[in-house]
């Protein structure tokens, strides 16, 4: 056997030579190359006319000018905030329990049931609601003033965070969207907004309302849209929230009692540009996907009345198999902009053969851990988050952000991505060229992805995680005793 310095020396001699080969073959051939061109060039300029040089210099130049004028612009995220609950407003089981025992519609099979569920959601203690429904007698108090003063609070805080945190005064802001599903008032909640920061009078604004959990991510898609045909450094401010006060449901239908159980109060605000100063991520793609055109999908999530006439959200028992295949239409869409090329040759491979085949083969699920480092995925419930999990093959750490988000905040709709990369970040989690991906879904039914990377971490865990991140993670019990 060949000792091991002189296998390094042989290896090293061999890779000499081969880039001493390489070098020859460089020097060789320039010349040769050089000489062809010269000669190529002289044949050329000896017939060339003045119309034929102002042409091979000109469209090129062209072709380049349109080619940069024309390319989207890369969106940044400068920062975001998350609403912080107060103490306040924090409601325990036994408080929103002993509320619902003192409605007058609430029988005591109702009372079980809610406590079932609270006991299996993977909600903790800590999660809040609006000052509205700390009141015995909730239904009472859910009046148009205090739904109002609901959303002055979750979302004044989070612009008041994000302004404070990015330095940027009110009237950079170019572009103002806001998406809350169920409360639409007059006027609207972006006047709201325009009102409270006296934002300049050709601020482009505009409300989503009744597309579900997954509007946030809907906002961030039309501030990129919009940010393409706005100047250069534009800002676009995003606010996501659902106001929850007008929307306590009254009735005994166990699927429309699952919302009163689940929602909490949250928000979050985003703020993007086309500037990369001071940036923290870079929007590298957003897919949409909407199978809205079946029937079972547009009716899964709905708002109805029941036979007594009691408005509420009525959750489909059949929704997660909805999301199930919504989300697989997402992942064919997203799959070919972020995966490796094995992984998307193999998700080709299976894709063909099940057509061929009449379905009969297995549908090769990506490995999308090879394309991203980190997961935002709605934290709807626990049943979401475990189902997604399964289905994305995904690590207990790798849904980690998503357990405790929801242990820790409840479903704040929409905004529950945000309280998730948030969490990351507290962690110490983040790092430079980290890829995230935040999956949300929505009424409709949606299921919509955002594709992010990060260019610098934050710096601390200041944020709506910064009184309780030395609590978590925590261990989450199938069935909570309380």
């Amino acid at each position: 056997m060949r000792p091991p310095t002189q296998g390094k020396g042989l290896i090293k001699a061999v890779y000499q030579r081969v880039v001493d080969s390489s070098t020859a073959i460089v020097v060789t051939a320039a010349p040769l190359i050089a000489a062809a061109a010269v000669a190529v060039s002289r044949s050329w300029l000896h017939d060339l006319r003045p119309v034929h040089l102002f042409l091979w210099c000109f469209l090129p130049a062209a072709a380049a000018i349109v080619y940069l004028k024309l390319r989207p612009r890369a969106v940044y995220l400068v920062d975001y905030a998350g609403f912080r609950t107060p103490h306040t407003c924090r409601i325990p089981f036994a408080s929103f329990l002993e509320h619902a025992k003192q409605h007058p519609a609430l029988n005591e099979r109702s009372v079980r049931f809610m406590t079932r569920l609270l006991e299996r959601s993977g909600l903790g203690e800590d999660t809040c609601l609006p000052p509205a429904h700390h009141y015995v007698g909730t239904h009472e108090y859910c009046t148009l003033d205090a739904a109002r003063a609901e959303f002055e609070l979750v979302a004044f805080s989070a612009i008041d965070d994000l302004l404070a945190k990015t330095g940027v005064a009110p009237e950079a802001i170019g572009i103002l969207i806001v998406n809350c599903s169920l409360f639409c008032p007059v006027p609207s909640l972006v006047d709201m907004i325009v009102n409270r920061y006296k934002l300049r009078g050709d601020v482009r604004s505009m409300q989503l309302s009744g597309m579900g959990c997954s509007a946030g991510l809907i906002a961030v898609g039309l501030a990129r849209n919009l940010l393409q045909v706005a100047p250069h450094g534009a800002h676009a401010l995003v606010v996501s929230t659902e106001t929850i006060t007008p929307n306590y449901y009254l009735g005994t239908e166990r699927a429309m009692l699952l919302p009163n159980c689940l929602f909490r109060i949250g928000g979050a605000a985003a703020l993007l540009s086309t500037s990369p100063a001071k940036a923290r991520f870079r929007l590298k793609h957003v897919v949409r996907t909407l199978t809205g055109a079946q029937d079972n999908s547009y009716r899964c999530v709905y708002q109805e009345e029941d036979a007594e006439g009691h408005r509420g959200i009525n959750l489909n028992k059949d929704l997660m198999s909805i999301a199930g295949d919504s989300l697989k239409a997402n992942i064919t869409a997203i799959a070919p902009l972020v995966l490796p090329a094995r992984e998307q040759l193999m998700f080709a491979l299976s894709f063909v053969a099940r057509k061929v085949l009449n379905r009969r083969v297995k549908p090769y699920i990506p490995d999308f851990r090879t394309a991203f480092e980190h997961f935002c995925i709605h934290a709807g419930g626990r049943a979401v988050i475990d189902e997604l999990q399964k289905s994305l093959n995904l690590s207990d750490e790798q849904v980690e952000a998503s357990r405790m988000t929801l242990h820790r905040f409840g479903n704040t709709s929409s905004s529950s991505l945000w309280y998730e990369l948030a969490y990351m970040e507290a962690k110490g989690r983040m790092r430079k060229g980290d890829r995230v991906w935040m999956i949300g879904f929505g009424s409709g039914f949606k299921c919509n992805s955002a594709a992010w990377e990060c260019i610098e971490p934050a710096h601390n865990a200041d944020g709506p995680w910064a009184t309780s991140i030395h609590k978590y993670p925590v261990d989450i019990p199938d069935v909570l005793k309380h």
